[in-house]
């Protein structure tokens, strides 16, 4: 049986790390967790997550309707965008969205994370490509991040923000450190003349090796060379990963892996 109150005390904590961290402002930021096929607990609207209790934290359906809220309290506008990630990724338990200023700072930009350029990257996100915009609140948000759902466990917002989610709420949260952690070391390094990409070979090393630890989630690791779609990596073959065009190839991707599993 889950105990809910002590799940509500787990997002409260993991919304005082991320404004702890600078990773939102103000009342920026959402997160929810998955207790049941229709059951999901999520942060409040007009709150700041640094300073939030057990009782803040609301309860809503598949739909997104509220089932449970304390007075004065009422679901994250952008529950819609964590809805769609849990209707099209059923793996998915928890999800994190906030603003973490150098990945945030990227996806301005319209710059997607495709640098190989440390190990714990490639292995844990192989990169971060960018959903176009989308007006908060409404589904253009949703439609725009469900074309990557199927290849990554985390998108870049253009002009918005990050998201990030896995089979835990710790584990969303620990993809969304990751995520500004890339970035932070890939704004560095070109202030410092440009990043000293992996090699192709290296990379695939490392994606061999995630392939050998059975890490969970979705990867380019998993789709391309283990699921043997026939298309190159993110990485091998240079795409940018950018909405105008990453989206076809994540679509034929998630076409030819579909057709493999007989769906």
């Amino acid at each position: 049986m889950v105990n809910e109150y002590e799940i509500k005390k787990q997002i409260c904590d993991i919304g005082k790390r991320i404004y702890d961290r600078g990773m939102v402002a103000a009342n920026d930021g959402n997160i929810s967790v998955k207790i049941s096929d229709n059951e999901f607990l999520c942060t409040p609207t007009g709150v700041s997550k640094g300073f939030m209790t057990p009782e803040y934290i609301c309860k809503v359906d598949k739909d997104g309707k509220v089932i449970q809220a304390n007075p004065g309290f009422k679901p994250s506008s952008e529950i819609k965008m964590h809805m769609r990630v849990y209707k099209e990724r059923p793996d998915v338990k928890s999800v994190v969205h906030a603003h973490p200023m150098y990945a945030t700072g990227f996806a301005i930009a319209g710059i997607p994370l495709t640098q190989p350029i440390m190990p714990e990257a490639v292995i844990s996100l192989g990169c971060v490509p960018i959903a176009e915009y989308g007006t908060p609140s409404t589904e253009e948000i949703p439609n725009a991040v469900s074309k990557y759902l199927q290849a990554f466990d985390a998108v870049l917002l253009e002009n918005h923000g990050a998201l990030a989610y896995a089979d835990s709420l710790l584990a969303a949260y620990h993809k969304m450190e990751s995520v500004e952690f890339y970035a932070q070391l890939l704004f560095i390094s070109k202030q410092l003349g440009g990043p000293k990409e992996l090699s192709d070979a290296q990379v695939n090393r490392l994606f061999e090796i995630r392939r050998q630890f059975g890490m969970k989630g979705k990867h380019p690791s998993d789709i391309c060379p283990n699921a043997k779609a026939g298309l190159p990596s993110c990485h091998d073959c240079k795409n940018p990963c950018g909405p105008d065009n990453n989206t076809d190839m994540v679509s034929e991707i998630t076409r030819r892996v579909l057709e493999q599993l007989g769906k």
